[in-house]
Parts: C-alpha cells; structure tokens; sequence
C-alpha cells in the first residue's frame, strides 16, 4: 500500500550513535535538523529501541566478546532519554521513526508518539516482531538486506491485506559497501515487483554520496535512508556513516536529480512554449513551384517545401495533396492556411497557432522580390 508520507523522505539513521549518551544524541539531532532544514528536504531521524533487560539473555550480558551484545550494554538509554530525543525531532521539523527489535519496544513507539516503525533486514522473518507492528497501525518501511524473495512476498502480502503503508528499501547489508556491491538494479526489480509500494533506497557505501543519489532517484527510489553521526568527543566515525556536511551534498544530489529527471514518468510531458518555437522555426513551408491560379489543386508537381515556415503559411505538417487554392499564388509565394479550401479556417485554436508561429517576412533587398504568403 502506498502512503505520501514516504514520498521524498530521507531517513537519518542515528542508531546506537549517542552512545548512551542523550545529551550526545540531541547534538546528532539539532546539527542535522540545520541541514535539514537548509536544504527544504523532509527527513525522518530514526533510532533504534531495544528493552535491554529482555532483549539480551541475562547469562550474556557480561560478555565482551560478542559485539553486538557489548555495543548494545554500553549504548544502553533510559526510555525517558529515549523521549527527550524523541521531543527533540519534533521541535527541529522532522518526523520520528524508531526501529524496535522487540515487543516491548514496540509498545515505546505507541508510548513515544513514533511515526513511522522500520523493520530492519535482520528481522524480516521474525513474525512475532512483526505482528506487533502491524497491530500498531503505523506506516512502516522495510530494508531488504539478505532477504529472499518469498520472504518479500510474504511480508509485503502481509501488510497489503492489514492495509497498512509499506515502503521497500532495496538494500544491501554490507557496512560499509563499495560501488561495485551496491546491486541498484535491484531498485528496478522491486519496482516492478511491487508496484503498489514506494521504493526506496536504504545506503551504506563510504565513498560517493552524489552518484548512487541521481542513480537511485532516476530508477524510482523515493525514500532514501543512511546511517549518520557527528564528529565528537574524539569519538571514531564509522565508516559507513555519513557526517553534516556529506549529507548535505547528499541533499544537492537529490534537488540535482529532481532537477533533470522533471515531472511525472506517468504521462506524456507537455513540451514549454520557448521548446515548441525553437522546433517550430526547424519546419518546412509550402511554397508554389510555378504562377499557381486560382482553383489550383495542389499536388507535388506544384509546390515544394522550404525553409522558413513563415507566419500563417501552411508547413509540410498540415499540407495535403487536393487542396485548392482560393485566390492564385506567384511562383515562390508562400500558400498561407487563409488561401486553401481545408478544415484549418474552422478551427479558430488551430488557426491561431498557425498564425502565431513562425516568421515575419523579410523586408527585400533591392532588386529582389520578397516570397509573398499568399
């Protein structure tokens, strides 16, 4: 199912990039609610909500070998943390998103006034997260990382029959990603699969964020999502995550890529005036062969086509042989739409455009006689 809300929408995500710090995490949302706004760009900042009690067996917590675990322990946030920031995204114009990897969580998005739920790749497949979700009643945006297709076709149905939004990221869940794995083709393919849904664009790669933005939005991707962070506290930067000033290039990317791409891809475009002047001093105008009188039966041994088309002069577009001719017409004049017994004179729109376009007639030079539009 489709939602407007998806249309356009960048998602900043901040995952575990506070590091259970709030005061951090607010920094993260106020230094890109500026470039946010700078760039008119309608963005989601998302976090990632887990209950860290339940989620992490209580056998397991110590451990520091396994760093999904120790990450998750040190980046450990109260829910009143989690509400402040939360506030914060609301006060700098974004929307609020979360991703909940538990039910508990999920129940925090209702609490915390989420607007919009991710489902990360990872649990694509985890029913008993989903059902939750759907209860919720929110829009949600799933990440296609690692998933087969009877997985999509299972959880795409899954929401189409709630008649719940779902926009699709294609995604590849490599962090970070080089060029060459990007697979953006895939956009193509999810597109087609799912016409119903949005399409978007969830991005890990390191090195661009021009070219995969133009590419992306060129196949149809309308939501677009990368992981984020700011330079502090001499913390490192993760390599996948982009900083301020690379996500404002990634903004320019996709005004540029508006820009060149124009309006809808649903219809035919309808060309502007200063387009269908330029063509238009490109076309053919009739012109006699010979002394042509009146009653004359145009046909292709009396008239040839020439350049210019001159104001009010019929073109190749409109010439038709076994037209005749009103009033006669010397060789070389110009046969204007005004001196042919045709339809043009009873289609007062067509005959106006006839006679806006093209040129004036020259002035002659001296000695030389001007071709008359007869």
């Amino acid at each position: 199912m489709r939602s407007s809300i998806f249309d356009n929408l960048f998602v900043l995500e901040m995952a575990n990039n506070h590091w259970g710090n709030v005061e951090r995490g607010l920094k993260i949302i106020s230094a890109y609610g500026q470039v946010v706004r700078y760039n008119n760009i309608r963005a989601a900042m998302k976090f990632q909500f887990r209950d860290v009690d339940q989620f992490i067996h209580k056998d397991f917590r110590h451990r520091t070998d396994i760093r999904y675990i120790k990450k998750t322990m040190d980046t450990q946030l109260s829910w009143a943390d989690y509400q402040k920031m939360a506030l914060a995204v609301r006060n700098a114009s974004m929307i609020s998103m979360a991703t909940p990897f538990d039910e508990t969580s999920v129940e925090k998005c209702i609490e915390l006034g989420i607007q919009i739920i991710k489902i990360a790749s990872s649990d694509i497949k985890d029913w008993f997260l989903i059902e939750a979700i759907a209860k919720t009643k929110k829009p949600v945006i799933i990440s296609t990382g690692g998933s087969s297709l009877r997985d999509l076709d299972d959880i795409v149905s899954f929401f189409e029959k709630r008649n719940i939004p779902l926009a699709i990221n294609h995604c590849v869940s490599i962090y970070p990603s080089e060029d060459h794995e990007l697979e953006m083709n895939q956009i193509d393919f999810l597109k087609a699969r799912y016409p119903e849904n949005v399409i978007g664009f969830s991005s890990h790669e390191y090195r661009d964020w021009n070219d995969s933005m133009l590419v992306a939005y060129a196949k149809g991707a309308r939501t677009f999502e990368r992981h984020v962070d700011i330079a502090m506290d001499g913390i490192p930067v993760s390599p996948y995550c982009s900083l301020p000033e690379q996500v404002d290039t990634w903004f320019k990317a996709f005004h540029k890529a508006e820009e060149l791409c124009g309006g809808s891809s649903a219809a035919k475009r309808m060309p502007p005036e200063k387009e269908v002047r330029y063509l238009d001093g490109l076309v053919r105008g009739v012109y006699a062969k010979s002394d042509l009188p009146a009653g004359h039966i145009l046909d292709d041994d009396s008239v040839y086509l020439a350049v210019p088309l001159q104001k009010g002069q019929i073109s190749c577009r409109e010439m038709m042989r076994g037209e005749v001719l009103l009033r006669p017409v010397a060789k070389d004049g110009a046969i204007a739409f005004t001196n042919i017994d045709s339809p043009y004179g009873a289609d007062s729109l067509l005959a106006k455009s006839i006679e806006q376009r093209g040129i004036e007639p020259e002035e002659p030079e001296a000695g030389r006689a001007a071709p008359r539009l007869v």
